[in-house]
């Protein structure tokens, strides 16, 4: 699917309280060791840590010595608020973003906003920034849960593409195929950047669940079964989640993808585990 050099990267989320900036810490130097592409840091619905999305980013950019890449979200945004936070990164030394329509608030129907789409977002950033800001955009596999059909999913991605993204993230799958038909299906459409697989080894069942109901990602029926069967064994819960984590990421690389994106949740035991279990350093 690709023949340039693998990107392997890892997303983290902003931490909530002391505690949690603690835990991300420790996470972010042993993944650091690694040597990972760049760290993502998300951004919660409606905008809801765009400060601590800011504070993660210069932390990293001061601390880590590793490329930080925020994930900007336009719901709720205006123009000038969107052109202030960008600027604020650039001057940090960002020089890579996730540009994201993002989640409405809790009870909202509306985003009071000036955008509507992410193929907004990416337009205006290059009709800002030019070239200053690498993109990343999001990709959805099994389809995003509030496209209205497949078909209209994929032009919706397309007109991403299209505006100027540079490179794509997909959501979590388990599912190979998933992946490899999303791709014969974007590659006909003429789109040739580089689709990066989303990986999120499952450490908390319910929580996973929780999670895949609301963005559309299908947990195989082997899959829950095996969950279910373990009950409250956590540790059993783990290594399997991780297993099939680990399965899944070399069959992937096996087929062609240019490279990995790991959802850490801020651990990070699984994404270390996997990397060093697949040696990933010799597969970039």
């Amino acid at each position: 699917m690709s023949n340039q050099e693998r990107v392997f990267s890892v997303e983290f989320f902003p931490p909530k309280d002391e505690a949690g900036a603690e835990r991300l810490a420790k996470a972010r130097k042993r993944l650091g060791a690694l040597k990972p592409e760049f760290y993502s840091v998300t951004f919660g619905a409606g905008g809801s840590t765009r400060d601590r999305t800011l504070e993660t980013v210069k932390d990293i950019i001061n601390n880590d010595g590793i490329p930080a890449a925020p994930h900007v979200s336009c719901i709720s945004s205006t123009k000038d608020e969107l052109r202030d936070l960008l600027n604020a990164y650039r001057d940090i030394g960002v020089d890579r973003i996730v540009a994201l329509r993002g989640d409405l608030p809790s009870g909202t129907r509306h985003s009071g906003g000036d955008f509507r789409y992410a193929s907004e977002l990416v337009e205006f950033v290059r009709a800002e920034f030019g070239n200053q800001f690498k993109i990343e955009v999001a990709a959805y596999p099994e389809f995003h849960p509030q496209a209205p059909s497949a078909e209209k999913d994929l032009d919706n991605f397309k007109t991403k593409v299209d505006a100027g993204a540079d490179t794509a993230i997909t959501q979590y799958f388990y599912n190979v195929d998933a992946y490899v038909a999303f791709m014969e299906r974007v590659q006909a459409m003429g789109i040739t950047i580089p689709i990066i697989p989303g990986i999120m080894p499952i450490t908390n069942y319910t929580q996973i669940v929780r999670f895949s109901e609301m963005c559309g990602a299908e947990i195989p029926r082997y899959i829950r079964k095996r969950m279910e069967a373990y009950g409250d064994d956590k540790d059993s819960i783990r290594k399997f989640g991780i297993e099939q984590a680990t399965r899944l990421t070399d069959d992937l690389l096996e087929k062609g993808a240019p490279g990995i994106h790991f959802y850490s949740m801020n651990q990070a035991g699984p994404t270390e585990q996997i990397w060093k279990d697949l040696d990933l350093d010799s597969r970039r």
